[in-house]
């Protein structure tokens, strides 16, 4: 038996982690890994909060740390309907028709991909459920799996900030990169740091339009919240904060 390492943390920068582990046998660097993945516990989650509350920014910290895979359930459509699965099938002669995508087909959707390799550990749920219905549908899907919701985390934020946010929001559209104009300034006025190609600001990022988006994210989510709340899910965390404080109060309420 090898004496023991000093292995580097999870959270050390790569260049730190790269320096540290160059002279060490891959078999070892695999074994590591392979227990490090067994010692993570098994999360399900849902992620809550409004555009620009966050859920972009501590999504993929989430699911680094936890080695979870991150479903949004437009995303999860897309990739249904492109793959040609069942569950794609159906949404997809859905929305040919016109129609709206059911409950059921969403939750099947959900369904096929946490039976995927990457969600072996757990999930982060961005987008779903938007209704105390479409909550208890997917309980009972996990339910029927063995399993179930671990935790309900609302990103809670200030709507006049959150308008202050997004309306100031710039977007470099070929990489996504995004900016603002007063609390993430790009360099050069209205072009991207990388590229120097220019800045947009969506067309949905005007005030008027997000204030109706967040009256009926706040109609919408209350219901939702009661329902995982009377469950002991639930717990919320002030979105207004650094990033660095958030991602420190969401790991917080993760390790309970």
């Amino acid at each position: 038996r090898s004496p023991a390492r000093n292995w580097p943390l999870l959270n050390e920068s790569t260049m730190a982690a790269n320096s540290a582990l160059e002279n060490v046998p891959t078999a070892e660097i695999l074994a590591e890994l392979d227990r490090r993945l067994k010692e993570t516990p098994e999360k399900r989650m849902i992620l809550i909060g409004p555009p620009g509350s966050g859920k972009g920014t501590q999504g993929p910290i989430i699911k680094d740390r936890f080695c979870l895979c991150h479903l949004a359930t437009g995303d999860m459509l897309r990739a249904a309907v492109a793959a040609g699965t069942e569950m794609g099938k159906q949404a997809d002669k859905v929305m040919k028709s016109g129609g709206l995508v059911s409950d059921e087909i969403v939750v099947g959707i959900i369904r096929e991909a946490i039976d995927q390799p990457e969600c072996e550990k757990g999930f982060i749920l961005d987008g779903f459920p938007r209704t105390v219905e479409q909550a208890k549908k997917l309980d009972a899907m996990l339910e029927a799996k063995g399993v179930g919701v671990d935790n309900v985390i609302e990103m809670k934020i200030d709507d006049e900030l959150l308008v202050k946010r997004i309306t100031g929001r710039l977007v470099h559209p070929p990489s996504g990169r995004s900016y603002h104009t007063e609390f993430r300034k790009p360099r050069v006025p209205m072009r991207d740091d990388v590229t120097g190609e220019p800045l947009v600001q969506r067309a949905d990022d005007n005030e008027t339009t997000l204030r109706k988006r967040l009256g009926a994210f706040h109609e919408q989510t209350s219901p939702v919240v009661d329902y995982y709340a009377r469950k002991g899910l639930y717990a919320s965390v002030d979105a207004s904060q650094k990033p660095d404080t958030v991602k420190t109060a969401i790991m917080s309420i993760l390790a309970k």
